[in-house]
C-alpha cells in the first residue's frame, strides 16, 4: 500500500516522463511534485516505488520511469481525464456524420488516428448469425459430399464435406429432408445442441453425416463476419519509444497483417461497459507488451455490435486519448443508430 506522498510523486513522475520522455530524476520531482520534501526524502520514496514495481531505472544513474504496474496504477487512481476540447469534438462529429456504415469504419478509424497520432482500429459491426432456408447434399464421389446451403435472402453457399464412408442418394435425400423440415429458418449454431438429443433417436449410419454438415454450414455463414479497419500505422513508426526496437516493431506489423489476434483483444471490450485498457503485457499479445490499447464499444439501437481503438506507445497522454476513444465511440453509434 502506498501512502500518499508516494501517490503524489508518482503521479508527478509519471505526468513529466510522458511529456517529455525522459527518466525523471529527484530533483525534478522536488520542483514539480508540489511537495515540501527534501531530494533525499524523494529519493527514500521513489526506492519504495521501484521497490514496489511501480518504477524502474533504465541506466544505473539516470532518473526513473513508470512500469506498466506504475501507468495501471496512474490511470486507475491518479489519472484526471481532460474533456475532449471543441475543435476535436467538432471534427469528429463532422466526419461522422450517418452515412454509409462501411465509410464510417473507415472514417472513425482515421479519426482515431488523425486525433492521437497513433494506429486507430474499428471492428466493423457484427452481423446477426445467418440463418438457412434449407440444404442439400450432393454425391461428388465416393466419400466427398457438396454441400449445399440455401439462405432466406437466397444467397448460396456451398461446402465440399469429406466422409468416413459413402453415403447413398436416399441417405443424403432423408438427411436434407429432416434438416429443412426441422431446422429450416435457424442457424447452424442453434442447430447444433437441437442435434444432441435428436441423434439419439436417428439412424447412426446419418449422423456423422449431421454433424459435419452443422460444422461445414456454420463456418460458411460466419466467415468474414467481422472485419478490422486499420488506420495511422506508419504513425508508430515516428514514435520514438516503439522506433527504437525494430525487432518489435516488426512483429508489431505482423500483428497487423494478420489481424487475427488483434481482433481477439478487441473482442474482450465487446460486452465491457466504457473505455478499457490493456497497458503492456496486460494485452496477453506479445507484440503489443510496449504498446498500450485503449478501446471501446460502440452500439447500433442500444446494442453493442463492435469496438473501436487506439494502439500507441505506453507512454501516450492517457487523459487526452481516452476520451478521444470514448466520444468517437459514443458518435459513431448516434450514427450507425441514426433513421
Amino acid at each position: 500500500m502506498l501512502n500518499e506522498r508516494a501517490h503524489v510523486l508518482l503521479k508527478a513522475l509519471v505526468e513529466r516522463y510522458i511529456e517529455d520522455g525522459q527518466p525523471v530524476g529527484s530533483r525534478t520531482l522536488a520542483k514539480h511534485a508540489g511537495l515540501n520534501l527534501s531530494p533525499a526524502s524523494i529519493r527514500n520514496i521513489m526506492a519504495d516505488l521501484e521497490e514496489g514495481g511501480f518504477i524502474a531505472s533504465p541506466h544505473t544513474s539516470a532518473g526513473r520511469i513508470p512500469t506498466a504496474k506504475g501507468y495501471r496504477l496512474f490511470v486507475d487512481t491518479l489519472l484526471t481525464v481532460k474533456p475532449l476540447d471543441h475543435p476535436s469534438f467538432s471534427q469528429i462529429e463532422a466526419k461522422l456524420a450517418p452515412d454509409n456504415p462501411q465509410r464510417l469504419m473507415a472514417s472513425a478509424s482515421h479519426l482515431l488516428s488523425e486525433l492521437t497520432q497513433f494506429a486507430g482500429v474499428v471492428i466493423a459491426p457484427r452481423r446477426h448469425t445467418q440463418t438457412f432456408r434449407q440444404i442439400e447434399f450432393l454425391s461428388l464421389s465416393e466419400k466427398r459430399i457438396l454441400l449445399i446451403i440455401v439462405t432466406p435472402e437466397g444467397e448460396v453457399q456451398n461446402r465440399v464435406l469429406i466422409t468416413d464412408r459413402p453415403y447413398s442418394e436416399s441417405q443424403l435425400t432423408q438427411t436434407a429432408n429432416f434438416f429443412n423440415r426441422h431446422y429450416g429458418g435457424l442457424s447452424f449454431d442453434a442447430v447444433r445442441p437441437l442435434l444432441v438429443k435428436e441423434l439419439m433417436e436417428l439412424q447412426s449410419d446419418i449422423s456423422s453425416l449431421m454433424q459435419a454438415a452443422v460444422q461445414a454450414g456454420s463456418e460458411a455463414l460466419n466467415q468474414n463476419d467481422t472485419e478490422c479497419v486499420l488506420s495511422g500505422e506508419a504513425n508508430l513508426l515516428r514514435t520514438p519509444d516503439l522506433a527504437a526496437n525494430m525487432g518489435r516493431l516488426r512483429e508489431l506489423f505482423n500483428l497487423f497483417e494478420r489481424r487475427t489476434d488483434l481482433m481477439q483483444l478487441l473482442d474482450h471490450s465487446y460486452q465491457a461497459s466504457g473505455v478499457q485498457l490493456f497497458i503492456g503485457a496486460e494485452s496477453g499479445v506479445s507484440p503489443l507488451d510496449e504498446c498500450s490499447v485503449i478501446a471501446a464499444p460502440y452500439e447500433v439501437d442500444g446494442q453493442v455490435v463492435g469496438t473501436l481503438g487506439v494502439i500507441g506507445p505506453t507512454r501516450m497522454a492517457y487523459e487526452r486519448v481516452i476520451p478521444i476513444v470514448d466520444i468517437t465511440a459514443r458518435l459513431l453509434s448516434n450514427a450507425l443508430s441514426y433513421h
